[in-house]
């Protein structure tokens, strides 16, 4: 029987990549898109004649309903959110709503049309918020630290509700930060490598951060979809902590990015107070250990490398855009 997969957020990051995964793996994917005047779907431009994708909205239980009835999935993958952190603490009502109460309503679609639907919900290792104990694992008390964290944690607890109240076979990913060059702009990693990048090329004067010494657990997007993926093959339903086991701040990010092109970061690099969260995370750290011993996963990339893919990619994007060239007497 020809798998069939559901993937919500299909236009986003994780969703491009995960896409691309199954189609290897001789899946049918459908992907779940909301109606918007200005259509994005940048990320599976390359995807749209090989994936049927479908309008409905996580706020709209109806039409999570029809849609799950339409395609008929045996994997659904959950993950559409408000994801950016900045974000929620504008619209937290908003926030609570499509990362929280989203979750419940995919579930209990699930549970009303086809208790079979493998179903895997994308938690965060925001959860964790103030820390209570370093490193984190599947056992560390939460302690979420902003509205799309609190939002995160509502969704993950209710998918543990679902699982023992209804029997379904349903789990959690707890991803640490996965960059790539996907990632939205807005985030800090994407924002460093792609301001790099317009300053390489004469383009911008300056990269205004918030909070450098926060601390991260950063990974490779494309191979956490992977993670995500043998959570659904598994033969009993759990949840996982995703990430590297190592953990770099967000100067070493910015560092990394301008040596990768030649470039003295205190040149350019400025901080801007209003750029300071409310209530700062101020350190993560996986403990992916018992991902590796039960999924047989592990982080292949280094953060170091990391950077430079996404310096390259920015630089290329950005050339490609301007017209400007690394070595032309506009550029640094």
């Amino acid at each position: 029987m020809t798998q069939r997969a559901l993937i919500s957020g299909i236009t986003g990051q994780d969703g491009s990549y995960l896409a691309e995964l199954l189609l290897e793996k001789g899946y049918e994917v459908h992907g779940i898109v909301r109606r918007s005047s200005t259509e994005t779907f940048e990320r599976i431009a390359h995807l749209t004649d090989r994936v049927e994708l479908h309008q409905a909205d996580l706020l709209d239980q109806v039409s999570l309903l029809n849609t799950i009835r339409s395609c008929q999935p045996t994997e659904l993958y959950n993950l559409a959110a408000q994801s950016f952190v900045p974000t929620s603490w504008v619209q937290p009502s908003l926030t609570g709503e499509f990362t929280g109460l989203g979750v419940t309503r995919m579930l209990e679609a699930i549970r009303v049309v086809d208790p079979s639907i493998r179903f895997y919900q994308a938690s965060s290792s925001e959860m964790y918020g103030r820390v209570q104990q370093t490193p984190q694992n599947e056992d560390t008390d939460f302690y979420p630290r902003s509205p799309y964290a609190v939002a995160k944690l509502y969704g993950h607890w209710i998918t543990v509700n679902y699982r023992e109240s209804y029997d379904l076979f349903a789990v959690s990913g707890i991803l640490f930060n996965h960059e790539s060059p996907r990632r939205g702009r807005e985030f800090v990693t994407r924002k460093i490598t792609e301001s790099v990048a317009r300053i390489k090329l004469g383009l911008q004067d300056e990269l205004k951060l918030g909070n450098t010494d926060a601390k991260r657990d950063w990974g490779y997007a494309k191979e956490y979809v992977e993670a995500m993926w043998l959570m659904l093959q598994a033969d009993e339903p759990s949840d996982f902590v995703i990430g590297t086991g190592k953990q770099s701040s967000v100067q070493d990010c910015f560092e990394a990015a301008f040596a990768h092109v030649g470039l003295e970061p205190s040149d350019f690099v400025r901080t801007d107070p209003k750029l300071v969260r409310p209530a700062e995370v101020d350190t993560l750290l996986a403990d992916p250990r018992r991902a590796e011993k039960e999924l047989g996963w592990v982080s292949r990339t280094a953060f170091g490398e990391l950077v430079e893919i996404m310096v390259e990619a920015d630089l290329e994007a950005q050339e490609k855009a301007s017209g400007r060239r690394r070595g032309d007497s506009n550029s640094r």
